[in-house]
């Protein structure tokens, strides 16, 4: 019997309860020990906050997030909200210590604004709106928040200054993949609302160092995919582009050729052998002793290493044509441990290099 794991909220519901406990104190003079505020699928919920009071002009309240057994970057952090008597008729949003601003096109938030994401939005516009009609400022701000960013994906999706306050459903479910997939795919729509034409997919870092040391790389066109491979190239074929290049690790993208689209090492099964087979189909027996794909290459001279990967990269070309028939181009290379070129199979032309 396994314990089931708990889950918690928002970022954005937190900011909604928090909102509300200050509008509360603003409009009525009195501070709420409990505040309740509405999800999105129509449940209520309550919060206790850890303070509410008076803040110069205005008013603040503070929440502790409770993200469950999720590994949230944000749990047990305050969010803050401070709110404000406005002389507009609607609710205003401000990026205060510790949430972002966005400077890029392509994401759900225009440029210049603070990344609240619109589902916080609408809960908080909501629970404010249980209070008062007047016209109200709401300064969101999360303490720590611009250290944290720093190990998300805000910077390379130019949201600048620290977190988004993010959250449609009002929950945090443990270990989903929801989040991580919607964080790459806004990096895609960046790159694609940024004017790119031919994105690069790369596993992560190490991917990406290897395309900037082959490859010219404009602002904005490399999209780490982690491995979501399967979710961002369904992504990616929803837009007229001029094509796409595929670039990483053999041990990781070959994976791609056997029709593993989530390559993710607890979800995906090894590289490996069918590596190895390919090779010794082609050349014979390995006679060094090995475990990785890297090993394999480490192994081979030149040519049957050059042979191999390209092999590799064009079924890999062929297998993800097949799957998600996109309606560009596809080109693939593969690289090793330090970033040397291997291997490749496709059109290049989209592509400039690197001067040697």
């Amino acid at each position: 019997m396994t314990d089931e794991l708990r889950g918690g909220y928002t970022t954005g519901t937190c900011a909604a309860a928090a909102a509300k406990a200050a509008v509360m104190l603003l409009a009525s003079g009195q501070a709420p020990a409990v505040v309740d505020v509405e999800l999105p699928e129509g449940e209520r919920i309550s919060f206790t906050p850890l303070e509410v009071r008076r803040d110069e002009a205005g008013c603040r309240a503070a929440i502790v997030k409770d993200a469950g057994d999720d590994p949230d970057i944000t749990n047990g952090s305050l969010i803050v909200v401070r709110v404000d008597w406005s002389e507009t008729d609607g609710v205003t949003f401000r990026a205060g210590d510790g949430v972002g601003t966005v400077t890029l096109a392509g994401l759900s938030i225009p440029p210049g604004e603070p990344a609240i994401n619109p589902g916080p939005r609408k809960m908080i516009e909501n629970a404010v709106r249980e209070i008062t009609d007047r016209g109200v400022t709401v300064t969101v701000s999360i303490p720590g928040g611009s250290q944290l960013a720093t190990k998300t994906f805000n910077p390379k999706l130019g949201i600048v200054g620290g977190l988004s306050v993010l959250g449609s459903t009002g929950r945090v479910r443990p270990f989903s993949h929801a989040a991580i997939q919607e964080s790459i795919r806004c990096s895609l729509s960046i790159s694609v609302a940024n004017g790119v034409r031919a994105p690069i997919f790369v596993p992560g870092h190490m991917g990406a160092r290897a395309a900037a040391r082959h490859l010219r790389v404009a602002d904005n066109q490399l999209v780490e995919v982690g491995n979501e491979w399967g979710y961002m190239l369904a992504q990616v074929c929803r837009y007229d582009l001029d094509g796409l290049l595929l670039l990483g690790h053999p041990g990781k993208l070959a994976k791609l050729w056997l029709r593993q689209w989530d390559t993710h090492s607890a979800r995906s099964e090894s590289a490996f052998p069918p590596v190895l087979q390919l090779y010794q189909e082609q050349f014979g027996h390995l006679t060094g002793e090995t475990m990785t794909v890297e090993g394999i290459f480490s192994q081979l001279k030149p040519q049957q290493s050059r042979w191999l990967a390209d092999t590799i990269a064009e079924r890999i070309r062929q297998q993800v044509a097949a799957e998600f028939a996109p309606a560009f181009g596809l080109s693939v290379v593969l690289t090793d441990n330090a970033g040397a070129w291997l291997g490749a199979s496709g059109d290049f032309s989209l592509w400039q290099p690197v001067a040697d």
